[in-house]
């Protein structure tokens, strides 16, 4: 068995679409080619923990004191946070959208 390096494009690609929720966790696993749901547990499991230094780190690595590797430029870091960010804010509007749709029933 050989693992699976998946890059950090594809892990917020997959937590966007699981937090949208238009896609079943097999459904988001056969788009991306991805072996094991619980590799989109995980990846979850970090979302919501605010982890989300995690999403850069490579395999095998387990960063805890500087939270990420060094060689990141001030700019990356903040272009991450923005599309971060980003998706939060498409997440609350179609929550929104959601919640305004029941209140009005």
């Amino acid at each position: 068995m050989t693992r699976s390096s998946y890059s950090s494009d594809v892990k917020w690609a997959v937590v966007k679409e699981k937090l949208a929720g238009k896609l079943t966790t097999k459904e988001i696993m056969e788009k991306y080619g991805i072996k094991n749901k619980s590799q989109v547990e995980t990846w979850m499991r970090w979302y919501k923990n605010k982890e989300l230094y995690r999403f850069d780190q490579p395999v095998g690595k387990q960063y805890t004191y500087g939270h990420g590797p060094e060689g990141k430029s001030e700019q990356e870091m903040k272009d991450r946070k923005m599309m971060h960010l980003e998706m939060e804010n498409e997440i609350l509007k179609k929550f929104m959208e959601i919640a305004k749709e029941l209140n009005g029933k």
